[in-house]
């Protein structure tokens, strides 16, 4: 087993060579920025309040950086700075829950860093039941584990090898230090670079969710065990009511629904209360009174799951399962860019 002053060498070490890639952004009020490519530095948004800042680099020199692009749904900005010269960091090839990690930042008064534990990793906010409530920001961030400083954010959150594990913030929940992870921040460097911008996905709808409860049907009336029964609300013996690939599926399951807060007892979808004119759904023949039950095979129970699975998919092709009169059939949809 590694000894306590051979990790501390390894922890030492890691720092030493990550703080040459991290550089101090005199904003409005001391950051610290990554260096992510030739020229290029991430840091976070919400404190640049113009398009030209200051950088001090580990060498003390003073350079003029220009934003090339925001993205407030991660809260990264994108500098461009001529003559940096500074070697980026790259993305590590995979964190584990239980790793340390340190958090590496530049303050004014110079390179600091504190040590954390990935307790967990972040959950992915287009999966089934991950997207966030109204208010919660924090879904989808890395947890560093990590005491946050002053002027830490747009520092690294580095493994021990000096990978980049993301690009921290620690203004997104009080009192704790997160990360974007670096897979993201390193496509939204790409995108802000290339366009300025990172456009989002829309459907052009808007919707609510519905439930259909199970009904009992005789084979449940019967049934001794008082087991869930397999049928769907309409006894289970029409073209949506058999099996798995119905809105039966046994113990309250089936293919869009679940057990939950929405799913209990029965299957939820969203249902279509407005279609922009012109939208992608409006494009695809979506009406009003359509039920989306699932989204490229896996179930939507809430509004705010159906635009995280959709908002970095501008321009690909999705295909929507809904009801409609009754009648379960699948629509492909193109998102469109806002």
């Amino acid at each position: 087993m590694t000894n306590f002053s051979d990790l501390s060498n390894t922890m030492a070490d890691a720092v030493e060579a990550v703080s040459t890639s991290i550089v101090s952004v005199r904003a409005d009020r001391p950051i610290s920025g990554t260096v992510v490519g030739d020229g290029l530095i991430l840091t976070v948004a919400h404190v640049l309040h113009g398009d030209e800042v200051t950088v001090m680099t580990p060498d003390a020199r003073e350079l003029h950086a220009t934003v090339a692009g925001r993205d407030p749904s991660s809260d990264l900005a994108l500098l461009k700075v001529e003559g940096l010269n500074m070697p980026a960091l790259k993305a590590t090839e995979g964190v584990r829950v239980g790793e340390l990690l340190l958090a590496v930042g530049r303050p004014r008064h110079g390179v600091q860093a504190t040590l954390g534990l990935l307790e967990r990793q972040p959950a992915d906010p287009s999966a089934e039941g991950n997207a966030p409530e109204r208010g919660q920001r924090s879904s989808g961030w890395l947890p560093s584990g990590a005491a946050p400083f002053r002027g830490v954010s747009g520092g690294a959150l580095v493994d021990a090898r000096g990978g980049l594990v993301g690009v921290l913030n620690a203004g997104v929940s009080r009192g704790e230090l997160l990360a974007v992870p670096a897979e993201r921040a390193m496509r939204v460097a790409g995108l802000l670079g290339s366009t300025g911008r990172v456009p989002r996905g829309y459907l052009g709808i808007a919707t609510q969710p519905v439930m259909f409860p199970q009904t009992d049907g005789p084979e449940t009336q019967s049934n001794a065990s008082n087991e869930p029964s397999t049928r769907g609300p309409r006894a289970g013996r029409g073209e949506w009511g058999q099996g798995r690939e119905g809105w039966g599926g046994g113990r309250g399951r089936g293919p869009w629904g679940g057990r939950g807060r929405w799913g209990q007892g029965g299957r939820v979808g969203l249902t279509v209360v407005s279609v922009e004119d012109g939208s992608p759904a409006a494009q695809a023949g979506l009406l009003v009174g359509d039920v989306l039950l699932a989204l490229d095979g896996q179930p939507v129970r809430r509004p705010p799951e159906l635009l995280w699975r959709i908002r970095e998919r501008a321009g690909q092709s999705v295909i929507a399962h809904i009801l409609r009169g009754g009648q379960e059939q699948d629509v492909t949809l193109v998102v469109g860019e806002r």
